[in-house]
């Protein structure tokens, strides 16, 4: 069986692979930023949460990659993968207003938070 670890990891990079153009063109392998980070929900509210959590990714400018994965051990676990092309393109995405307002929706719904790593990609497929 593959471990929670691994998969994340694999999964991140598959998706990254996909966004190997944006990569192309304007970010070097030295500027991306990644994250890895675990949420948890009230009991109960996971899919609402991730529901919200993919639609304000849809207003983040810079993102090369969101994957939000539901954790197969705990039901009210999430992991979230980001990769950006910068730390400051991440830093940015949290102002627009789109996002404020998925913030202020998901917050209620937020049990707490477990596991962050902020990461430096090196390697991508493509």
């Amino acid at each position: 069986m593959i471990g929670r670890r691994e998969f994340i990891g694999t999964a991140a990079l598959g998706l990254l692979a996909a966004h190997a153009p944006a990569l192309a063109a304007g970010a070097s392998m030295e500027e991306i930023y990644g994250l890895i980070g675990q949420l948890k929900a009230v009991p109960g509210k996971r899919a609402e949460l991730v529901a919200i959590l993919l639609e304000a990714s849809q207003a983040m400018e810079g993102n090369l990659l969101y994957l939000v994965a539901e954790d197969l051990e705990d039901p009210d676990s999430i992991w979230i993968t980001e990769v950006w092309r910068t730390r400051t393109d991440h830093a940015n995405s949290l102002k627009p207003a789109a996002v404020q307002a998925a913030i202020a929706r998901a917050r209620p719904l937020i049990g707490g938070f477990g596991v962050r790593a902020e990461t430096r990609p090196v390697n991508h497929a493509g």
